[in-house]
């Protein structure tokens, strides 16, 4: 049966239980219907197949959970082995399309960088750097969780915008940006210890302690 909007929203409405999964880790305004989180993944990769007009629905759903699960469903069709270029094109142009309907950290974490980052390793990343610029922390966040993807496996070139990008937000003082510039770096340093070093020696106190050290944390 072909997966739709609506037949997610009634996997997710038969699981809910507010009182049992409150979801407080969710710091935006909208209502919470209390889905456990590996169940709403479960249930995202059981209509993994849902065709983007179907995907657009779920972000025009003023709930979090179902705006959570389109992201889900994005992240699990980037992953497809045999993705055609047109598709995964089409996940990355929705992706900041409707980058309004994301009011919470885990969305960008579950999807920007296999969705972003993926689609942009062979392509200019100038899109990152308009990202980092933004005045929405949210934006910034998925201007430094995509380059993640050009960590495993490594990129040198991917690497060093990573870098550029650590350096215009290394001041940002939100939590929403400042933790993943600290793991964007960590894993860095695992596939390119050499050139993070580098970056740290030369970036100095201009980086917040708690940055300094997840960065140092995979250094060989």
């Amino acid at each position: 049966m072909r997966s739709t909007a609506n037949t997610l929203l009634d996997d997710l409405h038969h699981v809910a239980d507010l009182n049992a999964h409150p979801n407080r880790h969710y710091r935006g305004g909208a209502e919470v219907l209390g889905v456990r989180m590996g169940t709403l993944f479960e249930i995202a990769k059981r209509h993994s197949d849902m065709p983007l007009d179907e995907i657009v629905r779920l972000l025009d759903e003023t709930p979090y959970e179902p705006r959570l699960a389109a992201f889900c469903i994005m992240d699990f069709q980037a992953r497809r082995p045999r993705i055609s270029d047109a598709e995964r094109e089409g996940l990355y142009d929705l992706y900041l399309e409707r980058h309004d309907a994301i009011d919470s950290w885990d969305m960008v974490d579950r999807s920007a960088p296999r969705v972003i980052g993926v689609f942009l390793r062979d392509r200019s990343r100038a899109p990152l750097f308009s990202l980092a610029a933004s005045a929405d922390p949210l934006r910034r966040r998925t201007a430094m969780t995509a380059p993640l993807a050009y960590t495993r496996p490594a990129h040198p070139e991917g690497i060093a915008d990573l870098l550029r990008l650590a350096e215009q937000l290394a001041a940002d003082t939100d939590s929403i940006v400042s933790k993943p510039v600290g793991i964007a770096l960590k894993h860095a340093g695992a596939v390119a210890p050499d050139e993070v070093r580098a970056f740290l020696d030369r970036m100095g106190d201009r980086l917040a302690a708690p940055v300094r050290r997840e960065a140092r944390s995979k250094l060989r």
